[in-house]
């Protein structure tokens, strides 16, 4: 009974408090502490397919275009957990939680998708303007259909 035992309970404040800070000490760029948050969330008991799963969502909300690789880096980490199982499946996700801390962050698509949608969803049905219709009838064209393709 000399060590502690980690506090890490998935239906409680803990397991929220833990992901919160794999997150943002990925986000701050610290890879020790993303490092440090992820075997605490293994040694938890935490699915590593879960885990997977959020660092999939980082990379593509938090790095997007400033490392379209990123994405391509969890997805190969979910991948090989898939195939090896742990413990050695864990290290490829550690691998990428080491890449998305160190990796280049904009958040840029995620604020501009979201925008185009909230403005989707206010504007509604609106018909796309002409020149982005085709236009397969001569009528069509004269109307302005397809103009300037």
């Amino acid at each position: 009974m000399q060590k502690r035992a980690p506090l890490y309970d998935k239906a409680q404040e803990d397991h929220y408090n833990v992901i919160s800070a794999l997150h943002k000490s990925m986000r701050g760029s610290d890879p020790d502490a993303a490092l440090y948050w992820l075997a605490r969330m293994l040694d938890g008991g935490e699915d590593p397919l879960f885990i997977a799963r959020l660092i999939t969502r980082f990379a593509t909300e938090d790095i997007g275009m400033a490392d379209p690789n990123a994405v391509q880096q969890t997805l190969a980490a979910w991948d090989v957990h898939e195939r090896l199982g742990a413990p050695e499946g864990e290290l490829a996700i550690a691998q990428a939680v080491t890449y998305l801390a160190t990796a280049p962050k904009s958040i840029g698509v995620y604020r501009a998708f979201n925008m185009a949608r909230a403005t989707a969803k206010h504007t509604g049905s609106l018909m796309p303007p002409a020149h982005l219709l085709n236009a397969p009838t001569r009528l069509m064209k004269d109307l302005g259909y397809g103009e300037g393709y």
